[in-house]
């Protein structure tokens, strides 16, 4: 329907409701002088029933021209509420005026309750006229979604964001769609009626009342709710089997990113159980601002978000360098579209090749540096521990010592919960690069050296949820290496949040580590992910358990004994004190790990070992 047409039936429309509000005019003052007179219409004096006819075209007149002063006309009497209701007996304040006018003008003497009773019953009519298509379709609908319904919705939460979702699921033209629950915690709300919707239980009687309404889509109504809650909630919600969806957080609702009704999929991140890191934009901002900002390993995961967020910030140049080039090219490609007058320099190279850092700084001489290039594959660097040792602690040290010898201003290292009592060589790697961190902050006044350690992230290239997503698309298995193996987890954006706070927060030598609430079970998130994707775990999708890689260990720690905790402003974030340790001895085993690098895995491994106290090594 063109734009044309759909005037043209608007204006259809309006001039029916106006022919009727006439009619019912016409009506209710006949009706009002007939019940004065007991309906006995031969009773009545005839300079009455003058009156009425010489008075009713003006009445009718005056009633659809203040209709349409307030709008009356314009609404979808499909959506009637409160408001049309309010803005009838706003027309009305006004017509009591006009029609006393009236009445003076045309010296129109009638009996008093001629003018009251047809006033209260053309009221009432024109009033139930705007209202009867809602409340017809209302009862018609229902007893057709009763019985033909397919798409039978359990509303969870009965708060305002489940009001509003209800009304927009009842009034929309959505065929074989039926609200038939809502669920909510609070007990002074159970048994009574949102909407005409019953509130029937808590979150304990969710799959009671999935199996009692026939239930097959829920949708997850309360923006507000902790990570907590909301992930105990939806835990029970996916032992229903049934299409989970949720309505978007109150960030994005305030923000007026979306609105209530602009419903999801659930998805992994809803189940982390704890609310989203959240850091102060301003301080971050005027971090970065006009400054010169170099991050290593620019094209992976965390480094192509945090070359976006940097992005945002203004920075005077942004160097992005990725020994990588696919990966480098396309962040390049994504910031020029959406940052025009961005300064950005893409270079390709390695960390591990001295003369090339070296020349990087020389040549554009970094205020901020964030090292987030390094191997962090647990079993492929098992295998050639030799690339973790050159990439991961030698290329850090070249860098970090090239970024003080320029005096760049902040240098920011991308650690791990793996770097704490390691039990492979990729952790005990990234426990060699904080010691470096922490040395290079002692032997340097002119830079902050500082390390952000963190778990596993969502999404990240090598990580689990890609690796399960792909398994569930090509029907499974999904492998799992251990039932009770569990991770921390977070967000690519919270994890980068973290980084450029930490930059912010930086004197010296800290490790900053996010507090992030209680760990994962990777089983429990696999068979999340495959509830989640529509499927039945173990009977639509296996899953196998495949054992412990060498190195893994069942559960991720956060902080050392040794460490100690100390608060930030952002009760999120927390700092590891430094572990005293003899530079000059760490520096000459460094020297050592670079000459072994290119020797036999397990002379490498035994080294590490010596350096690094909590790596648990075994040997062969």
């Amino acid at each position: 329907m063109n734009k044309h047409e759909w005037e043209l039936t608007w204006v259809h429309k309006a001039l029916l409701v106006a022919f009727l509000d006439g009619i019912i005019v016409l009506f209710s003052y006949l009706m009002a002088l007939l019940t004065r007179f007991d309906f006995k219409f031969s009773e009545i004096p005839t300079n009455y029933i003058e009156g009425y006819l010489w008075s009713m075209p003006f009445w009718v007149a005056a009633t659809i021209v203040v209709f349409y002063v307030c709008r009356l006309y314009h609404s979808v009497w499909s959506l009637a509420s409160i408001s049309e209701l309010q803005m009838s007996v706003v027309s009305y304040i006004m017509l009591l005026v006009v029609y006393a006018a009236g009445a003076i003008f045309m010296h129109l003497k009638m009996p008093r309750s001629y003018y009251f009773m047809g006033y209260i019953i053309s009221f009432g009519l024109t009033t139930a006229l705007r209202f009867s298509y809602r409340i017809l379709r209302f009862y018609l609908g229902k007893s057709e979604t009763d019985a033909d319904a397919t798409d039978r919705i359990m509303i969870i939460g009965g708060g305002a964001a489940g009001q509003v979702l209800i009304k927009e699921l009842t009034n929309g033209k959505k065929f074989h769609t039926k609200v038939c629950c809502v669920i909510d915690d609070n007990p002074n709300k159970l048994g009574r009626v949102l909407e005409g919707i019953p509130i029937v239980g808590n979150r304990n009687d969710i799959l009671e009342m999935v199996k009692r309404y026939r239930i097959n889509h829920i949708i997850y109504a309360i923006p507000a709710t902790t990570g907590k809650n909301r992930k105990e909630i939806l835990n029970i919600c996916k032992e229903s089997d049934c299409k989970l969806q949720t309505v978007p957080s109150v960030a994005q609702l305030i923000n007026g990113e979306v609105n209530v009704t602009r419903i999801r999929d659930v998805e992994i991140t809803d189940l982390l159980g704890r609310a989203q890191v959240k850091v102060n934009n301003n301080e971050i901002l005027t971090a970065i601002r006009d400054q010169v900002v170099l991050v290593t390993g620019g094209g992976g995961s965390i480094g192509s978000e945090l070359c976006r967020q940097i992005a945002k910030a203004g920075p005077k140049r942004l160097i992005i360098f990725d020994i990588y080039e696919n990966n480098a090219y396309e962040i390049q490609q994504e910031l020029k579209r959406a940052y025009k007058s961005l300064d950005i320099v893409v270079l390709i190279g390695s960390v591990r090749n001295n003369s090339r850092i070296n020349w990087v700084m020389d040549t554009y001489k970094p205020d901020i540096v964030y090292h987030a290039a390094a191997h962090k594959h647990v079993p492929l660097m098992e295998e050639s521990p030799n690339e973790a040792i050159k990439n991961n602690v030698i290329g850090t040290y070249k860098t970090a010592k090239a970024a003080a010898r320029i005096g760049v201003r902040k240098f920011v290292f991308i650690s791990t919960d793996k770097a704490v009592n390691p039990t492979n060589i990729m952790g005990a790697s990234k426990r060699l690069c904080e010691m470096v961190i922490q040395m290079m902050d002692r032997k340097c006044d002119s830079t902050d050296f500082v390390a952000v350690r963190f778990g596993n992230v969502l999404g990240s290239n090598g990580s689990v949820i890609p690796l399960f997503k792909k398994q569930i698309a090509e029907g499974g298995p999904v492998t799992v290496t251990d039932k009770d193996i569990i991770r921390y987890f977070m967000t690519i954006p919270e994890a980068v949040s973290l980084v450029l706070q930490a930059s912010y927060y930086a004197k010296g030598g800290e490790i900053f580590i996010l507090d992030m609430g209680e760990p994962v079970r990777i089983d429990d998130m696999a068979r999340n992910l495959i509830r989640l994707s529509g499927y039945t775990p173990d009977v639509d999708i296996p899953i196998v358990y495949t054992g412990l890689r060498p190195g893994e260990k069942l559960y991720e720690e956060l902080l050392m004994s040794e460490e100690g905790m100390q608060d930030t402003e952002n009760e999120l974030i927390h700092i590891g004190h430094p572990i005293d340790m003899d530079d000059e001895w760490f520096e000459k085993k460094l020297e050592l790990l670079d000459d072994l690098s290119s020797h036999e895995a397990d002379e490498i491994k035994k080294t590490v070992a010596e350096i690094v106290p909590t790596y648990q090594y075994k040997g062969k």
